[in-house]
């Protein structure tokens, strides 16, 4: 979630604000420098820049590239999620809306309906085809994922898109129409054959790979053996706390949702 300090706002700019925080993305890279925000004066000036809250009275401003030539010295590009540990937790996070701001914009540019170019709204983070007067604003994707507890077992798995050795809990998006519980069972039973019970809310994140919204369940064992559906899940099993695979980053509500079971 977004610092409590932090109050979001939305304006397409067309300066910098004075003495704003930028957090600069070249498609969907963030450019640091020495593991800070690079300045926005030593970058050519943003084909997108929108005000998007203040944290602590400051203005957050987010710019944005599709592509660029070539980096000043000593400016990198960096994935948003390679970039946690290398900013602060609050910038990080300031970091995932900006970039969710920003691919929304860069994959909006021209409209679903009547293929015309659109525009960006000067204060609400949406766009308008004013061709045919299609609308459209970010859009957010429900993911569910449930942390399944067998005893002082929990059962974790790793896609084949994991870094190697790393296991999590299932996870999985929601269908049109379907509701988080039932989503629950359903991706449970299709990833891993395994049927629960006993759903208990843990808590919702904001993840920016590129526009989910992950909310977190646990759930308590029911009946059926491990089967990994094919393409979908590497590897499954239970673990104990004496025996853990390497955990997702200390970012994610997977890492904090496994170690808070883990805690009780």
């Amino acid at each position: 979630m977004l610092p409590e300090s932090f109050q979001p706002h939305y304006h397409l700019l067309s300066r910098p604000l004075p003495d704003a925080l930028t957090l600069s993305f070249v498609g969907d890279t963030l450019l640091l420098e020495d593991d800070r925000p690079a300045a926005l004066a030593r970058l050519p000036a943003p084909e997108l820049l929108l005000h998007i809250g203040d944290d602590h009275g400051r203005p957050i401003q987010a710019a944005g590239w599709r592509a660029l030539d070539a980096l000043p010295a000593g400016v990198a590009a960096h994935g948003l999620r390679g970039s946690y540990g290398r900013l602060d937790e609050a910038a990080w996070l300031m970091a995932g809306r900006a970039s969710q701001l920003l691919t929304f914009h860069r994959t909006h540019a021209f409209c679903g309906v009547c293929g015309h170019a659109t525009r960006a709204l000067d204060d609400e983070a949406s766009r308008r085809c004013d061709a045919c007067g299609h609308q459209v604003w970010p859009r957010v994707s429900p993911a569910m994922m449930v942390l399944v507890r067998r005893g002082r077992e929990l059962l974790l798995a790793r896609s084949p898109h994991f870094r190697p050795g790393v296991y999590s809990a299932l996870a999985g998006f929601v269908e049109p129409g379907e509701s988080l519980e039932a989503c629950a069972h359903r991706e449970t039973l299709e990833e891993v054959g395994v049927r629960i019970a006993n759903l208990r809310w843990f808590g919702s994140q904001s993840w920016a790979f590129p526009h989910s919204l992950m909310l977190a369940f646990e759930a308590d064992y029911v009946s059926g053996d491990i089967v990994p559906e094919a393409g979908e899940i590497e590897d499954a099993g239970w673990f104990t706390p004496e025996r853990l695979p390497d955990l997702p980053s200390p970012g994610s509500i997977a890492y904090r949702l496994i170690r808070a079971a883990l805690a009780r």
